[in-house]
């Protein structure tokens, strides 16, 4: 039998293998010359930069923990415990004996889903130490005492982001689906592995810019951002996408769509299965999108104001043009419907009625609990980011991208490194994946002024915290419906500071909470029949209280949606298509801001 084992093997070709190490070499040497000499024009060798005040936090840390000896010694006696119950269930399993685990992954941790972390005894012990330690040093660090809160949180999120690092799963010693690909194909992955590796360093220009997923697999306008429609206007910063109406009848009023320019507005019109955009048009909805430009150092001085001014109220005055309409249904999207409450609240104070609703998808206008994000933002962190806005005049696309990725960092980074660079897998199609690694870049004014005034000093809750166009504005002035839909999983935008809205407006508020996070809370089409919502006719003060008193409902809050936001539509009256009235159409849906890609 261990003949036929043998004879099953695959290894390398000696030729192949000098080939493709001699490659390897060659290309590894200008990548790192090409990196070396980036750094050395940035002033970057020989300087040790903290930018995100990692080292000072952790010295707080030390500093505080070394005040409670006793604490320690007890922390590292626990630890002895649970490792003498460990060796102790080892033992037992290898002489036979049955033995439940003294510590087990969480529910949906995909790292240890291959048999052999519960089937082998000795990759069983791995898996277990490793989670004993990681809860162990969790919970030294958790509780220190005589910390302000944003250290606590800052040393909490980067301990965790260093435990995930040393996962056994991310070493090719310690996986074994990996040393089973290693033997079963004689090395050939580890090879292709590297090879993955060198092509995103040479893709990120020495930054490791790892492929989520197949990019030559999807292409914007032919096998995602698909919606028929038209682009009807165009400024420095949108494009008007009017789309093409699926009904014979529609609502008198049309609906205007304001997404986040972090991201490509198509997340809401990815395939025809999952597209909101489709699903509004099929509602009987005359639906207008805001497709954001990918901004590069020209428009560096664009402010927070100019996306007011030439977003949503430019928009406003184009879909009047376009279908006669002066009163549209708006929803805005995570930042887009930050702009959406700021814009509400600007309207009001010149008396003007444009906006009949307004829908939230997982929106921020109180920042007082912006979850993990809030890790980000000290004066340190916000000071060296300026500084690289000013030299830019952007913020790249790439490092809010990783930010954003650093949250999820096992589903988002190693579960990458494992599969691109340790099997050495391609990356899988998936048009998720596509879109989230289409970034785009924030202007430096805009940026500067989102993050002071909203996530650092919360501005935009107090009445006459922020100024646009020189008028104090106050979201306790928007009196229009409004529908906000939450994600209860969301690492963003967390439920409970966006319910916070509920006690802001004045208008009547119908908040609804979805299962799953920022995205797939949101893009869950009622096809799918995932997940599920909640939804309760009282606005409790407390969002426990809320949701303790809430009714859950199966599947997709979209038809929950679309029965709300109907009742704002208006008559039914003849589909509009784009053209038709005094704006005249400029080219195909998506447009050419969606198309720019920057990385």
């Amino acid at each position: 039998m261990g003949d036929q084992q043998a004879t099953d093997l695959k290894f390398v070709n000696p030729t192949e293998l000098s080939k493709a190490v001699s490659n390897i070499a060659e290309r590894s040497q200008r990548i790192v010359t090409e990196f070396l000499a980036r750094q050395a024009a940035d002033g970057s060798i020989g300087s040790f930069k903290d930018p995100l005040n990692i080292g000072d936090a952790f010295l707080q840390m030390t500093t505080r923990m070394m005040t409670d000896p006793a604490r320690l010694v007890e922390a590292q006696m626990n630890l002895w415990q649970d490792y003498m119950q460990l060796w102790q269930s080892t033992a037992r399993r290898l002489m036979g004996e049955a033995s439940a685990p003294v510590v087990q992954p969480e529910e949906g941790d995909r790292r240890f889903k291959d048999e052999m972390w519960q089937d082998n005894e000795v990759f069983d012990f791995i898996k277990q130490s490793y989670l004993l330690t990681a809860r162990w040093i969790q919970g030294v660090v958790h509780d220190v005492d005589g910390l302000d809160d944003h250290t606590a949180k800052k040393v909490d999120f980067y301990t965790r982001q260093f435990i995930d690092a040393m996962a056994p799963s991310n070493f090719a010693m310690t996986n074994p689906e990996v040393l089973r690909a290693t033997v079963e194909t004689g090395g050939e992955n580890l090879l292709k592995g590297l090879d993955h590796l060198l092509q995103d360093l040479e893709r990120g220009k020495g930054k490791l810019a790892i492929r989520m997923t197949d990019l030559d697999a999807f292409k914007v306008g032919e096998n995602i951002a698909t919606t028929p429609g038209k682009v009807i206007y165009r400024n420095d910063l949108i494009e008007l996408l009017q789309y093409t109406p699926t009904t014979e009848k529609v609502h008198k009023a049309p609906l205007m769509i304001i997404p986040p320019w972090i991201n490509k507005y198509y997340i809401l019109d990815l395939r025809p299965k999952n597209s909101f955009i489709r699903y509004a048009v099929e509602q009987g909805h005359t639906v207008f999108v805001i497709s954001w430009v990918n901004p590069d150092e020209k428009l560096a001085k664009k402010s927070f104001e100019d996306y007011m001014v030439d977003g949503p109220l430019a928009a406003l005055d184009v879909i009047e043009q376009a279908c006669g309409e002066r009163q549209v249904n708006a929803i805005g999207y995570c930042l887009g419907g930050t702009l959406l409450a700021s814009t509400l609240a600007y309207m009001a104070t010149k008396d003007d009625d444009r906006i009949l609703s307004a829908t939230y998808f997982t929106t921020m206008t109180d920042f007082a609990e912006a979850g993990e994000l809030s890790v980000f933002i000290d004066e340190d962190q916000l000071s060296s980011l300026e500084e690289k806005m000013r030299e830019r005049g952007y913020l790249d696309g790439s490092e809010m991208a990783g930010t954003f990725n650093m949250l999820r960092a096992n589903d988002l980074i190693w579960s990458f490194v494992v599969n691109n660079y340790l099997l050495g897998k391609e990356p899988f199609p998936f048009d998720l994946l596509y879109w989230n690694s289409d970034s785009t870049r924030m202007p430096a004014a805009m940026h500067s002024f989102y993050l002071r005034k909203m996530y650092q000093e919360n501005r935009l809750i107090e009445p006459g915290g922020i100024r646009l166009k020189g008028v104090p504005i106050d979201l306790r002035k928007i009196k229009v419906p409004s529908y906000i839909i939450s994600a209860r999983e969301d690492h963003i935008a967390p439920w409970k500071s966006t319910y916070a809205a509920t006690r802001l407006y004045t208008g009547p508020v119908k908040f609804v909470l979805s299962a799953s996070g920022h995205i797939a809370g949101i893009i869950n089409p009622p096809e799918a029949k995932k997940y599920c919502y909640w939804t309760n006719p009282k606005n409790a003060k407390d969002p426990e209280v809320w949701f303790n008193g809430a009714k859950q409902h199966e599947g997709s809050w979209w038809p929950d949606w679309a029965e709300w936001t109907a009742k704002f539509g208006g008559a039914q009256v003849a589909a509009r298509l784009p053209g038709d009235g005094k704006v005249k159409t400029i080219e195909d849906a998506p447009g050419s801001y969606a198309k720019v890609r920057v990385g």
